[in-house]
């Protein structure tokens, strides 16, 4: 009997498998977009007006996507004009300044060729989480359920060795950065290792590893988080990684647009 989530995947995709041609020629078309810009971080460096434009859009969906009730100008208010929006909780506003100072310590950590590992992560959420939970920086140290799906998450303790050991993987050089980087993401948020921040951090973590192998970050827009959590759920429960490595696809020629200046959304 199907689950209703695995309904709507069928609904919304007619089909359980992407071809692998399919996907072999989505990231050949990546690799040449990546071979036509030198070096990707440096360009977002040294042009503000991406830089913002990723610092935007990264901020508005992802934290969208958590459940935030700010808009896109809402959030280019706060992130650059340094407004107190009135009819907004404080917490809203604190997260998405606290994500814009995530991706400027990721895009400064990149472009230094500094390591992708579990520090990183440790750092990101702490980032985030600052003065918005008092375990910022800390893996949970009690149960959590995922809230709307039937996915076992790790038991608290094992955290640590578990975080552990993707990470070592997420640091490894690959030749199919998007097939690591999806599956990375799945066990990551299926670990769950921290009690709030877990998509926003496992996000960011996608765009260090993108950005590493000389990609554009993925823009996972907020329309699309059905879609998202979909592919994420097929990911982790039926060992099959080519919906959201094809989603993934699509997310990361939406970033290089950004760094084209072609995005209009």
């Amino acid at each position: 009997m199907q689950t209703a989530i695995e309904e709507l995947f069928l609904e919304v995709t007619g089909q359980k498998i992407i071809p692998v041609d399919r996907l072999s020629v989505k990231k050949q078309i990546l690799d040449q977009k990546s071979s036509k810009h030198k070096n990707v971080i440096l360009e977002i460096l040294d042009n503000p007006d991406i830089r913002d434009q990723f610092i935007l859009k990264l901020t508005y969906h992802s934290n969208s996507i958590e459940g935030s009730t700010l808009s896109e100008p809402d959030t280019a208010a706060i992130l650059f004009d340094n407004a107190a929006l009135p009819n907004k909780s404080l917490t809203e506003q604190l997260e998405a300044k606290n994500h814009q100072t995530a991706l400027n310590y990721l895009f400064d950590h990149i472009a230094k060729k500094q390591k992708i590992d579990e520090d990183l992560v440790l750092k990101l959420h702490g980032i985030l989480m600052n003065g918005v939970r008092p375990d910022a920086g800390s893996y949970r140290n009690h149960g959590v359920h995922i809230t709307g799906v039937n996915l076992p998450t790790a038991n608290y303790i094992r955290v640590p060795d578990l975080m552990s050991k993707i990470m070592v993987e997420a640091g490894k050089a690959s030749k199919d950065i998007i097939g690591l980087s999806a599956n990375i993401h799945s066990q990551l948020e299926q670990i769950h290792p921290f009690s709030d921040g877990n998509g926003r951090v496992g996000r960011l973590l996608m765009s260090a590893m993108l950005l590493k192998k000389n990609l554009a970050p993925a823009i996972i827009r907020q329309q699309q988080k059905q879609l998202y959590y979909t592919y994420l759920y097929k990911a982790q429960t039926k060992d099959d990684h080519s919906q959201l490595e094809d989603f993934l696809c699509d997310a990361v020629m939406d970033g290089f647009k950004i760094l084209e200046r072609l995005d209009v959304k």
